[in-house]
């Protein structure tokens, strides 16, 4: 079941309800490195979508366009107008309370190539 909380505008993209999230949905966008990337990205603040980055520039918009819609339809982010852009923003609190401890869990399994720890954690 997919609710938006505000009037629709041709800008807004429908979000799944957090009661309606599925565990195997969030673990099938987790599943691809390059989602994984834009999530660890995300866990440390919201970013407009043009900041936002591949780790291959050489990936399409529109593989990079279709990576967020997997991301939002599973719940995992929130993507909302803002400007003339589109606002990125985790779904952290929705997560945790659907499903405790998984995206920290997530994230601290598959370290950074840097190693730097989750920002999450």
């Amino acid at each position: 079941m997919i609710i938006d909380e505000a009037p629709a505008t041709s800008l807004d993209l429908p979000h799944p309800d957090a009661s309606a999230l599925k565990l195997t949905q969030v673990l099938f966008a987790l599943s691809d490195e390059e989602r994984l990337a834009i999530v660890r990205q995300l866990a440390e603040g919201p970013l407009d979508m043009a900041r936002c980055h591949l780790s291959d520039a050489s990936i399409p918009k529109s593989t990079k366009s279709h990576m967020m819609k997997v991301l939002r339809e599973a719940g995992i982010i929130r993507n909302e107008p803002c400007g003339r852009g589109r606002r990125l923003s985790l779904r952290v609190d929705d997560l945790e309370a659907r499903f405790p401890g998984l995206l920290a869990s997530v994230l601290a399994a598959v370290p950074e190539a840097d190693g730097a720890a989750s920002p999450l954690g």
